[in-house]
């Protein structure tokens, strides 16, 4: 549902880091056109179907991608967080909604400025097209966990995407002496919806896992991963882009482990 949002320059919000690397002239023509805009959970960033007049980074909370079906059914395909973009450069209409799945701040550009400063700016056009070859890999990550029959499966996929990409995002997730703690940070509806489920459905599976060793249900929306090997095991995790990531995560839980003992 739509609502009324905040808006307000100046600030060095974060999401920004996307830009550290830019030549300076750059990253100042950036920084005198942006504003930072404030949504309530619920509300309306980009409507699918319009054309929006500007181009924004996701500066902190989690925005869901949402797409109106024929027979009425509005599935969440995707989540945004800190440091992504969204907007359609250079294109039309959105063929996606947009919403807070949390309350969020967005760092908006207008799309005019934007655009033409991306014209002449080989650094930032660089920074634009990295974002979208990360959300074709995201894509893929989430065709393979949903191509898993078994809920479970997807859910053990979902925890494992929570520790590769969302590991910086929001303090999201905690390394612990006995496992990696993630925090869920959208609605079990939500989730659901993102996974092609049911909410129960959803509970059903976390509690297999919890069952079966694999993780501990610490309140609804908190995790802890007991068994990152099991779990990428169940995900079927070799099917999943970033395998470096994942080994590496592996790595260091092992390493914690020994350090423990």
């Amino acid at each position: 549902m739509s609502g009324q949002h905040k808006t307000e320059s100046g600030g060095d919000p974060r999401g920004l880091s996307i830009f550290t690397d830019l030549h300076p002239a750059t990253r100042t023509e950036l920084d005198t056109m942006r504003r930072l805009v404030r949504y309530r959970v619920g509300q309306v960033v980009i409507h699918e179907g319009e054309e929006s007049d500007f181009v924004g980074i996701v500066a902190s909370g989690i925005l869901r991608m949402q797409k109106n079906l024929l027979d009425g059914r509005h599935p969440v395909v995707g989540l945004l967080v800190d440091g992504d973009i969204f907007g359609r450069v250079f294109d039309g209409a959105s063929e996606l909604a947009i919403e807070a799945a949390t309350d969020a701040e967005v760092i908006a550009f207008p799309r005019d400025p934007f655009e033409a400063l991306l014209r002449r700016s080989p650094d930032l056009d660089q920074v634009v097209l990295l974002n979208l070859l990360n959300e074709l890999d995201r894509a893929r990550e989430w065709m393979v966990i949903l191509s898993n029959k078994k809920v479970v499966n997807r859910v053990a996929g979902f925890l494992l995407v929570m520790c590769t990409r969302f590991v910086d995002v929001d303090h999201l997730v905690q390394n612990r002496q006995s496992g990696m703690e993630v925090k869920i940070p959208v609605s079990r509806l939500d989730l659901a919806h993102l996974l092609g489920t049911r909410p129960e459905s959803i509970s059903r599976a976390l509690h297999e896992l919890a069952d079966a060793g694999e993780i501990e249900i610490i309140a609804p929306d908190r995790i802890l991963i007991s068994d990152v090997g099991a779990l990428s095991t169940k995900a079927g995790e070799e099917d999943i882009l970033a395998p470096a990531t994942l080994k590496g995560l592996l790595a260091g839980r092992t390493l914690d482990r020994k350090r423990a003992d």
